[in-house]
């Protein structure tokens, strides 16, 4: 289960992954906290179109069917109001009855009714910082740690279904330094354009994340694409993140990344799939209907001070923009 907090976020963050997983026969349930309704439009090629201008929550509904229908995976709205993304000094505040002033319990009851009804052995989210401080991205790491951790515990909503407690949640790092450094470089190897400059000066005030699982999915990047494309509002198709060919991508960077957060399954090091060590089907839904499990790692780190969103802007990747739709 990828839990993501807009509408594209499944196709930016993940998603050749999901579509590997997907052939190889697994599940994959993607869950949308928000819908993505204060979102701009960021392709040039649309800006005046009447139709997206008129009903824009209901063509980003439309673009989330086709995306998910190109990924081959399951698909919920989890249901709350996009908080948009504040931008001032000093900054305004959040929009009443938005996902990221919803109370936590609230949140966290909505998510712990979904995992009870799928029973996923696997989560991946957003670290602490939401992977950048958009308040739906933190409000989406917030609500994923709160319902893993209840969504197992007979005495946590008792009404939002039968206890199951999925056996790892990640962070997925699709964009980081490393990555985006050997991209820059590769180009500028061969004499082509970066569009990595502003990135890597952001990113010298972030630390570099842990990396503890690295899934090999390079022959799924043709799916990722066309995935985002059908986001066709959110993404610039002459953008940033489809100059780098992706034979190039394959050669230089292949994988997608993954910290692994709390798992109750032993962690023996690095990582080449998501389900390492997960064993059987049958075993994992024994393990998952088990009541009073402990923890067998716990990779968390303390969280650093969200930095103002005006200071990530030159550094935004793909699908994290005004809105981060």
């Amino acid at each position: 289960m990828a839990v993501h907090a807009h509408p594209d976020d499944e196709s930016s963050k993940g998603a050749a992954t999901t579509a590997k997983y997907v052939a190889a026969g697994a599940e994959v349930h993607v869950v949308s906290c928000t819908g993505g309704e204060r979102g701009d439009i960021l392709n040039p090629q649309l800006k005046q179109d009447v139709h997206i201008l008129r009903d824009l929550v209901q063509v980003r509904r439309d673009e989330m069917r086709a995306a998910q229908e190109i990924l081959g995976c399951g698909h919920t709205w989890l249901g709350f109001v996009d908080s948009g993304l504040p931008e001032g000094d000093p900054l305004p505040p959040l929009p009443e009855g938005c996902f990221a002033l919803e109370p936590i319990e609230v949140t966290t009851e909505a998510l712990v009714r979904v995992i009870r009804e799928q029973r996923p052995h696997v989560m991946t989210t957003y670290d602490e910082m939401g992977g950048y401080p958009h308040p739906d991205h933190i409000t989406c790491h917030t609500v994923s740690m709160s319902a893993f951790a209840a969504a197992g515990d007979p005495t946590a909503y008792p009404d939002a279904g039968e206890p199951w407690q999925p056996l790892k949640i990640y962070y997925n790092h699709g964009f980081t330094r490393g990555r985006i450094m050997a991209f820059h470089e590769a180009l500028v190897a061969r004499q082509m354009e970066s569009p990595y400059v502003d990135w890597i000066k952001a990113w010298e005030k972030r630390p570099e994340r842990t990396i503890t699982t690295r899934v090999e999915c390079g022959a799924w990047f043709p799916v990722r694409d066309r995935a985002l494309m059908a986001h066709a509002t959110q993404v610039d198709p002459d953008g940033t993140f489809f100059r780098v060919p992706l034979d190039l991508q394959r050669e230089i960077w292949s994988t997608e990344d993954y910290e692994l957060a709390l798992s109750y399954l032993p962690f023996d090091g690095p990582e080449d799939d998501l389900f390492a060590g997960v064993g059987s089907l049958h075993e994992a839904d024994a393990l998952a209907s088990k009541a009073g499990l402990t923890l067998a790692h716990d990779g968390r780190t303390t969280p650093e001070p969200v930095v103002a969103a005006a200071d990530e802007r030159a550094g935004q990747q793909p699908g994290q923009h005004d809105e981060d739709a």
